[in-house]
């Protein structure tokens, strides 16, 4: 078919809502396919563009030019610019893309075109499409990008949209030079706020360094450089940001940019500032767009159209950074973009379900819809084979469609179901639809507007994958991967009944019917497997007959024959010709054609015969493909995922026509079918969205073909008439499914069997949409329903017999009971086996199996899991068990919770080994070296360095195991070598620490084992007796723990599974064997009379052991029992004497033995007591040597986790170095490159000026040679001549009135490449200066000729200045553009060499200021501790001596300080004693003279004076005497006199007190009565007064607690105070350490 045919696109429907634009002001443009479809606006036409190559990939269109250009899908792809509407091919663009293209623009000022590559090189890439040459290219820059559009006022600037990136790209021009430079926007963050970019910290110059070394950059730690380095710093020091999803370019070449978080941002690309107009989580946002994502936007008059999520798009305008809402319009659908036309006069809205919606906000404001034809992928896809031709359609959303010959969209039907196949009925106006739950459903399309659901069939469990009609509309057949095959009669009048099912012996893979008139039978071909077919034959007539159907719906053999072949190669898909087979192999990637046998009477269903290719034709490039048949059987049409569809003749496939029909990355063509006439065949894609409508043309040498596929299509018409007239009638009149059915409409039966009896939404029974095809199904099936009508009506009917059945049943059972009962009653001879019972034996044999396979089964999923289990013990007993030199365990003291723990070691590798001996070998030669010098140095007098103490070595792992002397000094440590090698050696002192620690736990373990030994044999002799004094105590009986024998974890003991043992029989039977050993054992061993007697006399030994004392007893006399005492005789009362004599004897033997073994097992117990302790006590000095242990390997960890840190330091710093150089050589190798483009810019700019400045000159000389053209013109003639050679047409001007007064971006940029067009323009308008009404008065017309020319020569020469002079002004720009490149890359270059010389200045200082560890005692540490560690920042560490020699010098000056203070002192006193001696004297001479004074001063009476004088002094002593004596006189009288006052007084008390008594005896009588008073009026008072009392306490009480607070708040400042004092006196006393008190004391 090669040359006489061809394909014809009738029309093409789809749409996949990624791009729609204008082409031009009333012409939209979309892909569809492979495919661009135009749509008119105005009178909805569609028209479609074929791709010339292979496929298209992505598309932009400019409306302002009509252009459009789009890429194509294959590998090193082209674009191709075209013009509209003439769809003229302006260019093809080759690239360098070598896979696809991500994102096309077009300018609006210029041929310009932009795209970016997708992998691997990304590409982005400017071309001026008039030339088809690409101006500038930016390799690896478009990695993310989604987007790319060019400012509508400069194509000098172009942005581009990432997933979460923009960036801005300018165009800078020279001359002919283009470079592509980007502009990065930072946005904000996620919260919209600003934040600064994180960055490295560069070096900086201390003089101290940090503690833990220098501060390295993310990059110099990880350890990359280059590129990786710059990529892992930016994703380690980004914060998270916003991710831009639209932009949208302003009148002020600004951006607004939507974002996903609903955030709108301005960006102003020259100064690269954003600034957040809207934020919605603030709280004055606009409720509106608060929930608005912003996935598009399109610019209008006052601000922009805002599109979100949902279905509403908003007019917003801005002012001053305020938004506010003008207008909001409510869609049907979700919207997703939103634009204007060219003219800025429409509005257009394309939404999410594939409509397309047409506003004009200025004229009516009403919304047109303008496309409804959904979007989303077709499931498949079929022409209608009656009178009315049109198309039905399903999609993936479960959405049917019907279309008409033309293309449109005549009605659609949601089934609400995920729809899986499709096939329309030859018969009746309807059409089969397949769902993934099982379901068939019956759509009725008399109706195009409004389809209708009839009917519907659950048949499968899984996805109806196949729907066959056969050509005359007999049967419908079902095909699903459960592998049955359902046979419904396709007439609307039988209700879609089922007739019957069969069984295959695999899923269905396809499935093909054809009807053979001769023989009245319809031919089915099922393929199950990939190379295993089935021929079914099943006749045209009435199959509702017992004979054909079984009870279960089962066809019967009888009139369902089957024929099974096998092919050579598995197929992917087969058709069924006539008496043919045809089949695509993709495993060869052919055609295939079988010549099926013509008698198979004489074959079984189950003999396979063998088929051969009768011919095998090349097929699709890429597979694999589907076949499909034409109704007349004489085409064989093939679709495959390359997108192709090929059609041949099937009695020659050599020669085909084909066409790319669909898109071959999206899975290419997913299904096709034929028309009644076999003359179009419809295709739909498998993920491009697209409906294919395809027209067969063949040229006069196929008019035969063409004439057969119409007879054979009327031929078939005129067959079924008769059926359709009588079938369609009864398809309109039934109801709509889920609604009641007429009264009079009589359901079959086979209807109620499908249906379930009962009407339900297709919604409710459809459990697979939304959901998962395999989910378990919730209704059950027309098969299941009729299995389960077949029990109900068998337990109808044979009910009876089955009660009767049950009831004998049981008696028998009884019966058989009763008979084993009594068989186990009978003797062994007649007793009966149990399996003699069993009356069905072959169905306990049944059982026994199944029992028998299901304990198989969970025996190896047992023996699988314990398997697992095995392997995990052993993986982890080998990694953590048997790897183990020394095994972890612990030693548990025996009266304390004490527990002490040895070090777990693994076996040295042979590297460790090596590396040690290495190491060893290197510090030999290294100590060797130094011997020398050392020496040299002793013999000078030096002494010999000391030994080094554990504060210099910073651990104690010398006292434990010695000093290695292969240890490095820390303070020598310079070396990365050095320090590794250090790390070895510390690991290797902890190795020798943990190995002598395990020695002394293993003999400390050793020892205690010994103990629990002996304390095991006290216990034993401690057993013995108490069993001898019959004591019932406890016994403490110390043992291991698990954690001190671990390898008991490894082991299971019998009492630790609590499970019974499971024993098999060959286990059984041999533990009856040992158990019958043992009791013939014990039955041969004799039982003899004198071993009976010994062991009642004497417990079975011969001789009586003193340990059997305690059980001895002396039996008492026989006649003791049997006599009473009266009765005895004398024998028998010394006989009795002696029986007590004895006893009291055994006694007091008891009562010692019981004494001294009661002593025994005190000591016993004592004696266990003091070992275990003294056990304790050494497990307490192992616990001790064990945290020394522990401190000394802590130490030498810290030790070498400085180390390990310090090498890890030295790295980081030698990659910061080496990361720091590679930049400074890019660095430098890009400024010699700026510098050398510099050079070259400026003589180029320079070449250029000296041209320029030519044209100039050659301008102004036309100028000045204008007079002398004309010299022989008049000179008022030549005047007026010169001022219309110097006037000019407006063009701005008239070009400004013909433009749109609405179009927003005006103004255009202008540069030297838009002179061409400018000249034209001038050119043009200088045609209307040159016409012969503006001739000047005077002038002849071939003066006017020669002065039209001349002017025309200075008009082309002043616009060659013009483009001269703009491409000189972008020559200087781009010039002083490198210049600032080329500071900056100097700036930059002093940058770098700074850090490199402040990171080498840093590293020799971190390498000289090491880190050691040091341990001093306290008292050592001189340094003030203001938090909880001290602060050593500013310390120095000195050594012991230093430090004690300088005490003891500090002594002796002291010392000397005392002395001459003590001297100092002793003159001092003398002095002061002197004074004190001079002060005394003045003072008494002071004295004296007052004394002598007062003496003079003194006055005397005359007795002094007398007796002074000593006169009279006889007369004067006896005077006194008398005196005396009659003083004493008086007073006795006077006494007396006073007694006798006092007895009276007496008396007359005695007299009152009698009188008092008798008053008292009364008044005690009223006493009772008093106190009751008394006590009333208290407690009246105390209530009266409480109130009182109580506040004057409280108000007492709070006085005091303020007066206490106010004392110990006053007592607190003091102690506190006082602290503060004694820590200062402390200070003070220890600044002045040793100080002179303790000097004087020492």
């Amino acid at each position: 078919m090669d040359g006489i045919g061809s394909f014809d696109v009738r029309w093409i429907r789809g749409f996949t809502n990624k791009s729609i634009e204008f082409v031009d002001k009333k012409t939209v443009c979309y892909k569809c396919g492979d495919n661009i479809c135009f749509l008119d606006l105005e009178t909805k036409k569609q028209n479609m563009f074929q791709s010339p190559g292979k496929g298209i990939g992505a598309l932009t269109v400019n409306g302002n030019n009509q252009t459009f250009a789009f890429s194509e899908e294959k590998l090193s792809p082209s674009i191709f610019v075209y013009i509209y509407p003439e769809l003229q091919l302006k260019n093809e663009l080759k690239g360098s893309a070598q896979l696809d293209f991500t994102s096309l623009s077009l300018s609006t000022d210029g041929p310009y075109l932009a795209c970016c590559s997708s992998l691997p090189d990304h590409t982005i890439t400017v071309w001026n499409w008039e030339s088809a040459a690409p101006i500038c290219t930016k390799p690896h820059a478009g990695r993310d990008v989604i987007s790319l559009v060019f400012n509508p006022l400069s194509w000098f600037q172009l942005c581009a949209l990432g997933k979460s990136s923009l960036t801005v790209w300018n165009i800078e021009k020279s001359a002919n030079i283009h470079l592509l430079k980007p502009s990065v926007i930072e946005l904000p963050a996620n919260d919209g706020s600003f934040v600064e970019r994180l960055v490295p910290t560069s070096q900086t110059v201390t003089e101290i360094l940090p503690y833990f070394g220098l501060e390295m950059p993310p990059s110099a730690i990880s350890g990359l450089v280059g590129e990786k380095a710059e990529s892992i710093l930016t994703k380690l020091c980004a914060k998270a940001r916003l991710t831009p999803s639209t932009i949208c370019w302003t009148p002020t070449s600004e951006l607004y940019v939507g974002c996903v978080e609903g955030f709108l941002l301005l960006v102003d690309p020259e100064s690269l500032s954003v600034s957040v107009i809207f934020n919605p989580t603030t709280a004055d946002a606009i409720p509106e767009l608060r929930n608005n994502n912003f996935q598009s936007l399109s610019l209008n008059q006052n601000g922009f159209i805002a599109v979100g999520k949902d279905n509403t798009v908003h007019c917003v305008q801005v002012k001053a950074a305020q938004i506010t809402i003008t207008q909001t319009w409510q869609l049907e659908e979700p919207v997703t973009t939103a634009m204007y036309s060219p003219d800025r006069e429409t509005l257009l809205f394309s939404s999410i379900a594939g409509q397309i919606y047409a506003l004009n906000p200025t004229r009516s404001g009403v919304i047109v819809k303008l496309l409804d034809i959904l979007s989303g992928d077709f499931v498949a896809a079929a022409l209608s084979h009656t009178d009315k031709t049109i198309c039905v359609s399903v999609r993936d959303s479960g959405v049917l469609q019907l279309w008409s010959a033309e293309g449109i969209c005549l009605g659609s039907l949601s089934l609400q179901a995920e729809v899986t196949s499709l096939a329309c009925c030859p018969i009746a106006q309807y059409a089969a639809v397949g769902t993934a739950s099982g379901n068939v459903l019956f759509i009725d399309l008399n109706w195009e507007q409004q389809p209708r659901l009839v009917h519907r069939v659950h048949l499968h469990h899984s996805p109806v994958d196949h729907l066959v009609f056969d050509q005359e509309g007999h049967y419908l057949l079902t095909g699903a991967s459960d592998s049955y095959i359902y046979v419904l009669d396709a007439k609307p009048s039988k209700m879609f009944s089922v007739i019957g099912y069969t069984v295959v012996h695999g899923p269905i893979l396809s499935l093909s019917v054809q009807c053979i008139k001769d023989s009245a039978q319809v031919k089915v071909l099922a393929q199950y497997s990939g190379q295993q077919l089935t021929v079914l034959s099943l006749p045209t007539g009435d199959l509702s007959g017992p004979d054909c159907v079984d009870r279960h719906g089962c066809l019967s053999t009888l009139v369902l024959k089957a024929s099974t072949y096998e092919v050579p190669d598995p197929l992917n898909s087969c058709v069924l010709g006539v008496s043919k087979v045809f089949a695509y192999c993709q495993k060869r990637r052919t055609l295939q054609r079988f010549e099926l046998p013509q008698n198979t009477d004489g074959l079984s269903s189950e003999q396979v015969v063998q088929l051969k290719p009768e011919q095998e034709v090349r097929g699709h490039p890429v597979g694999p493909a589907s076949l499909f048949i034409s109704p007349h059987g004489l085409w064989l049409a093939s679709a495959g995922r390359d997108g192709l569809l090929l059609i041949r003749e099937t009695a020659s496939m050599e020669r085909h026509i084909e066409r790319q029909c669909h898109s071959c990355r999206l899975g290419g063509v997913r299904s096709a079918s034929f028309s009644a006439d076999s003359q179009t065949v419809l295709t739909a894609g498998l993920k491009d969205c697209s409906l294919v409508c395809t027209d067969i043309r063949i040229n006069s040498m196929g008019a035969d073909k063409m004439k057969e596929a119409t007879r054979y299509s009327q031929s078939m018409k005129h067959l079924l008439k008769k059926i359709f007239n009588a079938e369609n009638p009864v398809l309109i009149d039934l109801p709509e499914w889920g609604q009641a059915p007429p009264a009079g409409t009589v359901t079959p039966e086979e209807s109620e069997v499908s249906g379930g009896g009962h009407s339900v939404d297709v919604t409710e029974q459809d459990e697979s949409y939304n959901s998962l095809p395999s989910a378990p199904p919730s209704h059950p099936t027309w098969l299941e329903s009729r299995r389960e009508a077949i029990i109900k009506e068998d337990n109808e009917q044979y009910s009876e017999t089955k009660k009767n059945l049950k009831k004998s049943i049981i008696e028998l059972r009884h019966n058989i009971q009763e008979m084993m009962r009594e068989n186990e009653l009978l003797p062994g001879i007649e007793r009966l086996e149990q399996e003699e019972f069993n009356l069905d034996v072959e169905d306990q044999r049944s059982l026994g199996a199944m029992v028998e396979q299901e304990v198989t089964r969970v025996r190896n999923e047992i023996e699988l899991e314990i398997l697992a289990k095995r392997y995990l013990r052993d993986v982890l007993r080998r990694e953590c068990w048997e790897s183990l030199k020394v095994k972890g365990k612990a030693i548990k003291a025996f009266h304390s919770e004490q527990q002490v723990k040895n070090y777990p070691l693994k076996e040295q590798t042979d590297k460790e080994v090596e590396d040690l001996r290495r190491v060893h070998n290197m510090r030999n030669i290294e100590k060797a070296a130094s011997t020398q010098s050392k020496l040299n140095k002793n013999s000078k007098g030096e002494e010999g360095p000391e030994a080094e103490s554990a504060a210099v070595t910073g651990s104690f792992s010398s006292e434990l195991v010695g000093s290695n002397p292969y240890i490095y000094d820390q303070f020598c440590l310079q070396t990365t070598e050095q320090k590794i090698n250090q790390i070895i050696l510390l690991q290797d002192v902890i190795r020798c620490i943990k190995t002598a620690f395990n020695s002394d736990f293993e003999a400390v373990y050793k020892q205690k084992v010994q103990e629990l030994n002996r304390v095991k044999d006290r216990n034993r002799h401690i057993t013995e007796i108490m069993l001898e004094l019959d004591v019932r105590e406890k016994l403490w009986e110390p043992g291991l723990t698990v954690s001190e024998q671990p390898e008991r974890l490894l082991t299971v003991d019998d009492s630790e599974i609590k499970a019974e043992k499971y024993l098999s029989p060959e286990q059984q039977k041999e533990e009856e064997r040992k158990k019958l050993e043992e009791q013939k054992c014990l039955g041969a061993k004799g039982d003899t009379v004198r071993d009976r007697a010994l062991d009642d006399m004497m417990n079975g030994v011969i001789e009586v052991k003193k340990d059997g004392i305690l059980k001895m007893k002396i039996p008492p006399p026989g006649f003791v029992l049997t006599k009473p005492d009266k009765d005895w005789s004398e024998e028998e009362k010394k006989v009795y004497k002696e029986y007590e004599k004895k006893s009291t004897d055994l006694s007091e033997e008891k009562e010692k033995y019981k004494k001294s073994i009661e002593t025994e097992m005190r000591k016993l117990q004592a004696s266990s007591i003091d070992a275990t302790e003294r056990f304790d006590e050494t497990l307490t000095k192992l616990f001790e040597k064990k945290v020394k242990c522990e401190m000394a390997i802590y130490q030498e960890e810290l030790k070498v986790t400085y180390l390990v840190y310090s090498v890890l330091e030295e790295d980081e710093i030698r990659n910061r170095d080496l990361e720091l150089k590679l930049k400074l050589e890019k660095t430098l190798a890009f400024k010699e490159e700026i510098r050398r483009e510099v050079k070259r810019h400026e003589e180029e700019l320079e070449f250029f000026q000296e041209s320029y400045e030519s044209t100039v000159a050659e301008d102004k000389v036309l100028d000045k040679d204008f007079r002398k053209e004309f010299f022989n013109v008049q000179s008022h003639l030549v005047d007026s001549l010169y001022k219309l050679f110097r006037s000019r047409p407006r063009v701005q001007k008239m070009r400004t009135q013909t433009d749109s007064s609405s179009v927003l971006f005006k103004e255009q940029r202008l540069c030297g490449s838009q002179a061409p067009d400018a000249l034209s323009k001038m050119l043009k308008a200088m045609e209307d200066l040159d016409a012969p009404e503006n001739i000047p008065v005077g002038v002849s017309p071939q003066i006017w000729e020669r002065f039209c020319l001349v002017r025309r020569v200075k008009v082309e020469s002043e616009q060659k200045v013009k483009v001269k002079a703009l491409t000189l002004a972008e020559m200087h720009a781009f010039l002083q553009k490198r210049r600032a490149e080329d500071s900056a890359a100097q700036q930059e270059i002093k940058i770098l060499l700074d850090e490199l010389e402040s990171l080498h200045r840093d590293k020799n200082r971190y390498l000289k200021d090491i880190m050691v560890q040091v341990l001093l005692k306290q008292g050592q540490v001189e340094v003030s501790t203001t938090g909880l560690t001290a602060d050593y920042t500013d310390s120095v560490l000195s050594n012991r001596s230093e430090v004690e020699n300088l005490n003891r010098t500090i002594r002796t000056l002291g010392e000397q300080k005392i002395a001459t203070m003590v001297e100092c002192k002793d003159f001092r006193k003398g002095i002061i004693k002197l004074q004190w001696e001079h002060r005394m004297k003045g003072m008494q001479i002071e004295h004296l003279n007052t004394k002598a004074r007062d003496i003079q001063m003194l006055r005397l009476s005359e007795e002094q004076q007398d007796y002074l004088n000593k006169t009279g002094r006889d007369s004067r002593v006896s005077k006194q005497v008398s005196i005396l004596e009659k003083t004493l006189a008086f007073q006795e009288k006077a006494h007396l006199k006073s007694v006798k006052q006092r007895m009276k007084k007496i008396e007359q008390l005695n007299r009152q007190a009698a009188e008092k008594a008798k008053e008292n005896a009364t008044v005690k009588q009223q006493l009772p009565d008093m106190q009751v008073t008394v006590a009333e009026r208290t407690h009246i008072y105390e209530a009266i007064a409480s109130q009182d009392n109580q506040a004057a306490k409280t108000e007492e009480r709070y006085q005091e607690i303020l007066l206490r607070s106010n004392l110990e708040a006053c007592a607190r400042a003091q102690a506190e105070e006082l602290a503060s004092l004694w820590a200062e006196v402390e200070r003070l006393r220890m600044k002045n350490f040793p100080s002179l008190d303790q000097l004087k004391h020492d």
